[in-house]
Order: C-alpha cells, then sequence, then structure tokens
C-alpha cells in the first residue's frame, strides 16, 4: 500500500454480517503468494504457491507472521521450519478447510507469510503468530512501531503456542515495547469473542502433540488480550494453549478429536470476531 495507506485497515473490508446464515463478507486480498527471507527456511515455505502462480481471490486469508529467530528446527512429520511456522503447512491445511464449512466465508487454502516489515502486511487484517518464546521474538523499534500502527488501525493478532513463565516474559516485553501502557488481561466469559458464534464456555486446555507424548504442560491455560480505547481486542493470547497443534494433527488418530474441535471453534470466532469488530 506504500504511503497511499487507508486510515483503517477494517476500511478495507466489505464487511456484512448475517449471522443466522453465518455469511461473512471480507476483503479481497492480492493474489500472489510470498514470503521474505526471514529465517534459512522461509522462501520454501512459500515455494509450491508461488510456482503454481495466482491463488484464487477470497473473502479470508489468512496471515502468518515471519520474524527473526535463534535457530531450531521447528515442526513435526518431516518438516524442520523457523519456529514462527512451528505448525506450518498442516495447520492451514486443516484448519482454512474448516473455516469455509462452519462458516460461509470464502477462504484462501493457504496463508501469507509476512514480515511486519512488508507493506502489504496492511492487506492482511488477521495474523497469527506462534513460539514467541522459543522463538525469542524482539522486534526492532521500527517493527515494534510498525506492528503498532497496524494493530491501532484494525489489525488483529492472534498469539499462540507459548509456555511456562520465562516465554510469559518474553512476550510481555516485547508487547510493552509494540504497545506501551497497555495491560494484558484475562478475557472475560461475557466478551463477545466467547460468543460470536460459538459459545466458548469451557475452557478447556488444548495441549500440543508433544504434550500428550513426553512433555508436560507448564502451566494453567489463560486466554488473554490487550484492548483499544473502545474496549475492543487487538491482541488474542493463548498462553499454555497450542490451537495451531490441534489444528495441524486433525488427522491424527492420536490426538484427540474434542481437542481440535474445541481449536477449530475458538479459531472460527477469531476471524469473525476480527471481521466485525
Amino acid at each position: 500500500m506504500g504511503p497511499q495507506r487507508t486510515s483503517g485497515i477494517v476500511g478495507r473490508w466489505a464487511l456484512g454480517v448475517a449471522l443466522i446464515v453465518l455469511h461473512v463478507f471480507g476483503p479481497q486480498a492480492t493474489q500472489a503468494q510470498f514470503a521474505r527471507d526471514v529465517g534459512p527456511r522461509s522462501r520454501a515455505l512459500a515455494g509450491s504457491a508461488e510456482k503454481s502462480g495466482a491463488v484464487p481471490e477470497a473473502e479470508f486469508h489468512m496471515a502468518r507472521l515471519a520474524y527473526n529467530t535463534r535457530g531450531g528446527c521447528a515442526g513435526s512429520r518431516g518438516f524442520c521450519n523457523d519456529w514462527w511456522a512451528i505448525d506450518y503447512p498442516l495447520a492451514e491445511m486443516h484448519f482454512l478447510p474448516a473455516v469455509e464449512r462452519l462458516t460461509r466465508i470464502s477462504v484462501s487454502a493457504d496463508s501469507r507469510q509476512l514480515p511486519i516489515t512488508d507493506p502489504r502486511i496492511f492487506d492482511y487484517p488477521w495474523l497469527f503468530v506462534q513460539q514467541v518464546g522459543q522463538g525469542n521474538w524482539q522486534p526492532s523499534p521500527h517493527e515494534a512501531g510498525l506492528l503498532r500502527e497496524y494493530l491501532l488501525r484494525g489489525g488483529f493478532l492472534v498469539v499462540d503456542d507459548f509456555h511456562g513463565d520465562y516465554e510469559w516474559q518474553v512476550f510481555a516485553r516485547t508487547m510493552q515495547d509494540i504497545l506501551p501502557g497497555r495491560p494484558i488481561v484475562d478475557i472475560p466469559e461475557d466478551d463477545m469473542l466467547t460468543q460470536i458464534l460459538f459459545s466458548l464456555d469451557q475452557r478447556t486446555q488444548i495441549p500440543g502433540e508433544r504434550h500428550l507424548r513426553y512433555q508436560s504442560m507448564e502451566g494453567p491455560p489463560r486466554w488473554a488480550g490487550i484492548y483499544d480505547d473502545e474496549n475492543r481486542i487487538m491482541v488474542a493470547i493463548n498462553f499454555n494453549i497450542d490451537m495451531g497443534d490441534a489444528w495441524e494433527h486433525a488427522d491424527d488418530p492420536r490426538y484427540p478429536a474434542p481437542m481440535t474441535a474445541l481449536a477449530y471453534r475458538f479459531g472460527v470466532n477469531y476471524v469473525i470476531y476480527a471481521m466485525t469488530h
């Protein structure tokens, strides 16, 4: 968008919701799949989509925030990704068709992987970031300012899959750089986010696949948020929760189907909330 940015991200959306028929209108996003060399394997993640040319237009396009990580090999089933892409591509392969099934939203078949410095980030009002603790997410002052602008102009950020006291401290410190003075608070049970489509009155902890096999959860779950001046959630936080893993392992008979179903419901509520608030 460059210097011709609109005053707010949501101003770019053709919005209209009729929840009885579950039809939500959203942005007509750009045609090409792209990624930047944020880490050693970043470009390969989007390679197949780039080779196939243009992707179909859709009302909803998920974006995954790519950031500089401190190394490691994240993923399962043979995938070795940067930390920000730990559940890619299987999480998107399962979740995005689920959004289309459970609503009447036209959904792009894959996410876009974008660093916050890419000006096209403002075309994607729903942004997903994972493993901010293990990946040691520490945006520069310039990057923090861009993400602040993104959020204050109507963008919606979902933070998933970080665990334990140390990783919370990494995240909380980073969010103070991005949104100074805005507290992180627990999302109350009567918040519109928990009722907008599915009733999320059961706050059951969603484990990662590894937590079922060899690693204990590192504390109780916390669904938290950061609100704007109009009491709307800008940042939805899944702490000690692995929603992305539940999407990724939706076809794994060893992973509990009720956990995947709950993760789908949370994800769909996040999407519709972002598109209507």
